[in-house]
């Protein structure tokens, strides 16, 4: 039987909005899209965590094979009605035991329902790629990661992450700046696997984000103006177009971990081959 998958929204109505205009598709819509182009047989439903998350029980979830979180502006540090809603959505996925993975917020929002907590980062923004990712000893086991050579390197976007793991969290890789790039949580009856990095983001995905973040970082340094971020999101929407371009791969850093989408998607293939292990018919 095809894989029926729930994909969870953490933007505000006003955020996807902002999305669409800028990159024609909301963060939960993309990730759709990503998961379809992997597994073409796959059903997806969507449904936000931020508005009517209510209106989900844990026997609907039972309906589906796995949830995936995408990624969004949430700031889980924060005391506010969306991130309240959030929490306890996941908080249903983990009690109705159905296995989960998510990127960036989808992490953050799994370690604060779980019991651990979130904080902005201090440098503010990453932005562009997570440099030299390590698995830990626990992540070189873990099947989350089955492939991904001693490092790597993976599209990134976030000014805040996981600060402390709850007390049924694992981490298993880390960069430098980030000490908890990916983990495996467990909570009640789920087990939730995420990541801070987005391996469901294209090139040309990063591109438009950065454009989007220009002044902010500007202000923050990494850039002298919008015109250099310009320039380097047109660097990485050729490399997207043409991946073969070994000139734009050297002048930007890049390897084959992040340029050829199937070894950027690893952890989302994992996760969807590991659903297949373990689905039964409904």
């Amino acid at each position: 039987m095809p894989l029926r998958l729930l994909v969870v929204a953490s933007e505000t109505p006003d955020q996807q909005a902002a999305r669409r205009r800028r990159s024609g598709l909301a963060s939960h819509e993309t990730y759709a899209e990503t998961l379809r182009d992997m597994d073409p047989d796959c059903i997806v439903e969507h449904h936000s965590c931020v508005e009517g998350s209510d209106a989900i029980s844990e026997a609907r979830l039972g309906r589906f094979d796995g949830a995936i979180f995408a990624g969004s502006p949430i700031q889980m540090h924060e005391d506010r009605p969306e991130v309240r809603s959030a929490a306890g959505f996941m908080a249903r996925v983990f009690g109705a035991g159905l296995p989960s993975f998510g990127s960036c917020a989808g992490l953050q929002i799994a370690a604060v329902a779980a019991g651990g907590t979130v904080k902005p980062r201090d440098a503010e923004m990453e932005a562009g790629f997570a440099r030299c990712v390590v698995a830990s000893d626990a992540g070189r086991a873990h099947p989350m990661l089955q492939g991904r050579p001693g490092a790597w390197d993976a599209p990134t976007m976030h000014s805040a992450m996981v600060d402390r793991m709850p007390a049924g969290g694992t981490v298993l890789a880390s960069t430098a700046e980030v000490p908890i790039e990916a983990a495996e949580i467990r909570s009640g009856r789920g087990v939730f696997w995420g990541v801070q990095y987005h391996p469901e983001l294209a090139l040309r995905e990063i591109a438009e984000a950065l454009r989007g973040q220009s002044d902010a970082l500007v202000d923050q340094g990494l850039a002298r103006s919008p015109e250099v971020i310009d320039s380097y999101s047109r660097h990485l929407e050729a490399l997207d177009a043409d991946p073969a371009r070994r000139d734009l791969a050297w002048q930007l850093g890049l390897d084959a971990e992040v340029i050829d989408k199937q070894r950027r998607r690893r952890e989302i293939r994992n996760f969807l081959r590991h659903l297949k292990g373990a689905a039964s018919p409904r």
